[in-house]
């Protein structure tokens, strides 16, 4: 156990002047703070994390991760983290906005393809290879020199090498489609689309025939392609999202359980505050306290 343990966070600011994309070393970052604790947060733009030689924890919308070298973290906008480093980290941590992947021409729908982002689901860090982490030490490089260097078009760059970036981290977490290539396709799809109608609709509409009426296939296969998917049914998928928007509600607002219930979804307070402790094994005061 470390003597102090240290907390960090960046902004899309870089010398006082807003960035639509920054990166820095951790130990750059680590050297600003000397130390100072920070609580969880949420940002409205894209975080990786890579620990090249670290260790501690990284709590991602409150599950909590082991920090280990060359063990990446990749986290959505809206996502609550916060990360806890023992002394001397080394590594690097990049930020960018949505508006940077557009305006470098990278398509809207690239993210949301990707399987290293996602909104809500567990995400635990992307273990490399030393062959893989030779590969993105050589991008990471690129935009870090390019970055610094701040000449003619280095945000162009930094836009060709962070797509090669994450393109060759999205490669190692691929999915193994099987045999039947078209069936996967069309899984990956439906979960892609019942992801976005979920995060969509999940304020006002909990019950999965919803959801599957809405996608023009039976509960049934909804609930067999998501469980195969994220290992959860899709009720639970839809109720996991309802939790974790409740908690993210309880930390960054004042709200009070029944005004939170009410904005999801849950006319009956009694109900809301029933259906979170059967979620959760507390009260939403409770998590609160936890966290105080």
């Amino acid at each position: 156990m470390p003597d102090k343990e240290k907390i960090y966070s960046l902004d899309l600011i870089y010398n006082g002047v807003p960035m639509p994309f920054v990166i820095k070393t951790m130990e750059e970052i680590d050297l600003a703070l000397g130390g100072i604790a920070d609580n969880p947060h949420k940002h409205n733009y894209y975080t990786v994390i890579w620990p090249v030689h670290a260790t501690g924890k990284h709590i991602i919308d409150f599950n909590e991760y082991p920090i280990l070298p060359d063990n990446l973290f990749f986290v959505s906008p809206g996502q609550v983290h916060q990360i806890i480093t023992d002394p001397a980290p080394k590594g690097y941590v990049i930020l960018f906005s949505p508006e940077f992947l557009e305006k470098n021409s990278i398509r809207n729908d690239f993210i949301s393809d990707l399987k290293i982002f996602q909104k809500s689901d567990e995400t635990p860090p992307l273990p490399i290879n030393p062959t893989m982490a030779a590969t993105l030490r050589l991008f990471t490089e690129q935009m870090l020199k390019a970055f610094q260097s701040q000449n003619d078009l280095f945000l162009e760059t930094i836009g060709a090498y962070l797509k090669l970036f994450l393109i060759e981290c999205n490669g190692h977490c691929s999915l193994n489609p099987g045999s039947n290539l078209q069936n996967f396709e069309v899984s990956k799809t439906l979960v892609k689309n019942f992801k976005a109608l979920v995060e969509s609709h999940f304020h006002k509409n909990h019950l999965v025939k919803f959801y599957a009426e809405t996608l023009n296939i039976s509960p049934n296969y909804l609930n067999e392609v998501i469980k195969s998917a994220v290992n959860v049914p899709a009720k639970d998928f839809i109720q996991n999202r309802l939790i974790l928007e409740a908690k993210r509600m309880a930390i960054f607002t004042s709200k009070s359980g029944k005004e939170i219930g009410y904005e999801l979804g849950f006319d009956d307070p009694s109900h809301f505050s029933k259906f979170f402790k059967l979620k959760t094994g507390q009260s939403l005061q409770e998590f609160k306290d936890r966290l105080a």
